[in-house]
């Protein structure tokens, strides 16, 4: 009973392995600060305080774009034909 009880606590994929489900084909939305912004994207020089932005990301969490626009985000997406997921 043990084994089985210590089993099922166990995650069925590894971070690893979950992060490489879906590589290419999942992507979702995440709303950022502008200090996680420059993290995330550290080409970016001048990122103004208070702007709302939005970053489409992976499924492995890479960051695709940064908008200033849910709907852009959302949009480019479906233009690359990702299937959004949500994250909660």
């Amino acid at each position: 009973m043990a084994d089985r009880k210590r089993a099922s606590l166990e995650p069925p994929l590894s971070k690893e392995q979950l992060a490489l489900l879906g590589e290419g084909s999942i992507a979702y939305v995440k709303r950022l600060e502008p200090q996680e912004a420059a993290l995330l994207f550290p080409q970016i020089d001048d990122i103004k305080l208070g702007l709302p932005l939005f970053a489409l990301v992976s499924a492995d969490g890479s960051p695709i774009i940064l908008t200033d626009s849910r709907d852009v985000a959302i949009a480019n997406a479906w233009e690359h034909e990702l299937q959004m997921v949500s994250l909660h």
